[in-house]
């Protein structure tokens, strides 16, 4: 059996990641497929995802895949989370990870309908929101803002408060038809860090929407994708990525001869059989990664690059916040002084030349900022308090 171990893991994520300088790529389209997907909760979070992984970036590069060339397309999927995925993969994960989202968003919406007294039929009510959003937006080919849509289907321009902890918005509608692919979260009429898009029907979005896949199809094409990605990861990593369950995470193991390989500790992974090769060595590099970048968020199993710091990188709810690498490793995070300028905290110490190299990729995101200090709701305790520590 082939043994990976945790050496060669981070090696292959500096290469598949384009982290390593000598993997960098030429754009973000580039970027994203290396990743599969990008984390899109905080806008933000797409624009330095690409910004760490390509050569030379714009912020009008990705402007240009996500606005005008619409080669990376958000949508909502794994985990009810929304990321930004190459046009290409939509097929698959819209009847696989998207559907599975929308089938539970409908169940809970439906019964929560009934509870608040909006319907005595949650499911009849949600049919008749999603079809007078959707005719709402038919003769919208720019797409309406939220407020926009919720003035022209008052039945939705309400609040449901199920309970005192969890209330939400009927413009919730807007979130399950997303889900649904419907609509698209289309064209941001704010700043590149701030999410405020006009809701657009995927087909005007789009012009020639792409055939579906089939459920097992999608999911199997997905899982390819993050072994290339990611692996070689275990069931319960892919379980967990996908938001699904083992029975399909295996079914799509099957499916693509997935090879079985050990991992340290005594862990069994998989990659593609086609991708057992040694990894070329990425040379010492180092990243400064934002808030739910792809790479700290893609596995279960974190130990292999958290090492002991997992608990001052994750806030309270499992999200990770910012991360800097030396090699493969988290050693610390980063945070912005009130001038905009990006200040590296080590968690560990690190030699006096990888302290220079994260000062140096410090200094060259302060430019490409140029003042804007990024907000986030993903503090993680090491972002809030923890000192910078002295190289040695």
């Amino acid at each position: 059996m082939r043994h990976v171990s945790d050496d060669e893991r981070r090696a292959r994520l500096a290469v598949r990641h384009a982290l390593a300088p000598a993997f960098r790529v030429d754009s973000p389209e580039a970027a994203t497929r290396a990743m599969t997907a990008l984390h899109a909760t905080e806008p933000a979070t797409v624009y330095l995802s690409c910004w760490a992984r390509v050569g030379s970036l714009a912020f009008a590069d990705v402007d240009r895949a996500l606005h005008d060339e619409r080669t990376l397309v958000k949508q909502l999927a794994m985990r009810r989370t929304l990321f930004v995925f190459p046009r290409d993969l939509l097929p698959a994960v819209w009847p696989s990870a998207s559907a599975r989202v929308a089938g539970n968003e409908r169940a809970r919406m439906a019964k929560d309908a009934v509870t608040a007294g909006l319907a005595a039929d949650g499911n009849d009510w949600l049919d008749r929101a999603r079809a007078e959003v959707l005719a709402a937006l038919a003769d919208a080919p720019e797409g309406r803002s939220v407020l926009d849509v919720r003035q022209a289907v008052p039945m939705i321009d309400v609040k449901v408060a199920v309970t005192p902890t969890d209330p939400w918005s009927a413009s919730r509608v807007l979130t399950h038809l997303g889900a649904t692919a419907d609509i698209v979260r289309g064209a941001n009429t704010a700043r590149w860090y701030t999410s405020r898009p006009r809701w657009t029907l995927m087909r005007h979005w789009l012009d020639a929407v792409p055939t579906h896949l089939s459920a097992a199809d999608g999911y199997r094409e997905i899982v390819r994708r993050w072994l290339y990605s990611f692996g070689p990861g275990t069931e319960d990593d892919l379980a967990w990525w996908l938001g699904a369950t083992k029975s399909v995470v295996r079914t799509a193991l099957v499916g693509l001869d997935a090879v079985a390989v050990s991992l340290d500790h005594g862990a069994a992974g998989w990659m593609l059989p086609d991708d057992l090769g040694e990894t070329p060595d990425p040379g010492p590099w180092v990243a400064l990664l934002p808030v739910l970048d792809p790479t700290v968020m893609g596995w279960q199993g974190r130990d292999f690059y958290l090492g002991p710091h997992r608990d001052q990188l994750f806030e309270r709810r499992g999200n990770a916040g910012t991360t800097a690498w030396v090699d493969g490793r988290v050693v610390g995070c980063w945070v912005q002084d009130n001038a905009g300028a990006v200040q590296v905290r080590l968690l560990e110490q690190v030699s006096a030349a990888a302290r220079r190299a994260l000062d140096a990729e410090a200094s060259r995101l302060t430019a490409w900022l140029g003042g804007v200090r990024v907000p986030t709701v993903y503090l993680s305790p090491a972002m809030k308090s923890h000192p910078a520590t002295t190289p040695v």
